[in-house]
């Protein structure tokens, strides 16, 4: 019971500090965290301005319909805001309608009304096209026969209010700093190479020093990591593709630098697998009783030099794609995109160097060594032609 109470201390700990991290980056400067305040603060607005309209100067008999809805459509994108003010406007109209029809019939009862309406809301909801939004079918007609508000003016008005919240909402969304999802796919894009970059050198420090079964394990989780990034960096490229759409800002902007072919993105993905398999070699010849016989220490003493030479690779390419001048950060590399290509290539130079003279390793050996050894092998040649595939080649 005390180790499941300091658990729950532990995760709730961990939330408060992601929370804290989270307000921090968005009072230090541009980044996700201030994108997503600054739609929140829109959506606050968006419903304030909706409720004086309806309620305060119209005083509509169901307001809460107009800020409701508005503080639903500020959505992630001004596409996404037109199209969810469509289905909404649907299944509210649908909602409100049904509910009436059925109050009728059952002359204003209204448990025996829910009785037949709400299950046909409720699959009118579940309609694919509709996505997230068939619940407000269901909640509209909710509030029609709780409230009893069933006479035609009363539909008119619940239609009324649902379309000004939908325009103020998608007004505000469009008009007030619309959104722009570019940044967002550039930040995730650069995480691939940065973090790949990191786990290489990481392994390389630890190889040469001597690792053991829970250094390689760590490098595992690390490398399990790097799939859900390229996921990542996919959501990303489509969010910033819909977040153009519709947008009367995509124009003015600045585009900024171009993201790389989604070819790109296979590679990463295929470099993440090997690496995953790579790191998962290594954790199953390690530790007192190895799945795999351990390659020999003069096989692992070829390892770091390759693994760094990756490592600059993947620097360099972090260098290319994340830093807005183009300059270089790989070793020798003093700025500018041709310090970078030659960084780039001298670093590969370098790991097909390390590459062939692990190969000279794989002779005689027993059975069993050699198959940790020649796994190993194969990875990382596998690893190095990914890499080499995975050139940015941005055009500027």
């Amino acid at each position: 019971m005390g180790a499941r109470i300091a658990d729950t201390g532990r995760r709730i700990g961990w939330e408060a500090a992601a929370i804290g991290r989270s307000v921090r980056g968005a009072l230090r400067g541009p980044g996700p965290e201030r994108d997503l305040a600054v739609q929140a603060v829109k959506a606050a607005g968006a419903a304030i301005l909706a409720w004086a309209v309806a309620g305060w100067w119209w005083s509509a008999p169901l307001a809460l319909m107009a800020p409701w809805t508005a503080i639903a459509l500020v959505q992630s994108t001004v596409y996404r805001s037109v199209r969810t003010g469509v289905q909404q406007v649907v299944l509210i109209a649908g909602g409100t309608v049904l509910a009436a029809a059925a109050a009728r019939l059952t002359d204003g009862h209204t448990m025996a009304a829910m009785a037949i309406v709400l299950p046909v809301t409720a699959l009118l909801g579940n309609y694919s096209r509709f996505e997230g939004q068939g619940v407000y079918a269901s909640t509209t007609a909710l509030f029609v026969l709780v409230y009893g508000s069933f006479s035609g003016s009363d539909i008119l008005h619940r239609l009324l209010e649902t379309l000004l919240g939908a325009a103020i909402g998608i007004a505000v969304n469009a008009l007030v700093l619309p959104p722009v999802h570019l940044r967002h796919a550039h930040e995730t894009l650069c995480r691939l190479p940065r973090e790949g970059g990191e786990l290489l050198r990481t392994m390389a420090q630890e190889m040469e020093s001597g690792y053991d079964r829970q250094q390689a394990q760590e490098w595992q989780d690390r490398a399990r990591r790097l799939p859900y990034r390229v996921e990542d960096l996919r959501n990303a490229r489509t969010w910033s593709r819909e977040s153009y759409r519709l947008n009367p800002a995509g124009r003015i902007r600045r585009p900024g630098r171009e993201l790389p072919s989604t070819q790109w993105d296979a590679s990463w993905e295929s470099i993440a697998d090997h690496l995953g398999a790579l790191t998962r070699l290594l954790a199953h010849a390690a530790g007192d009783d190895p799945r795999l016989r351990p390659p020999p220490d003069a096989v692992l003493a070829e390892v770091p030099p390759l693994l760094d030479a990756l490592a600059d690779v993947c620097e360099a390419d972090c260098a290319e794609l994340c830093d807005p001048d183009g300059a270089a950060a790989g070793p020798g590399a003093e700025g500018g995109t041709e310090d970078g290509v030659d960084s780039r290539d001298e670093a590969l130079s370098r790991a097909w160097a390390a590459q062939r003279r692990l190969k000279t390793r794989l002779t005689a050996h027993d059975e069993e060594t050699a198959t940790s050894v020649g796994g190993l092998a194969a990875e990382l040649q596998q690893l190095l032609y990914d890499l080499e595939d995975a050139r940015p080649a941005l055009r500027r």
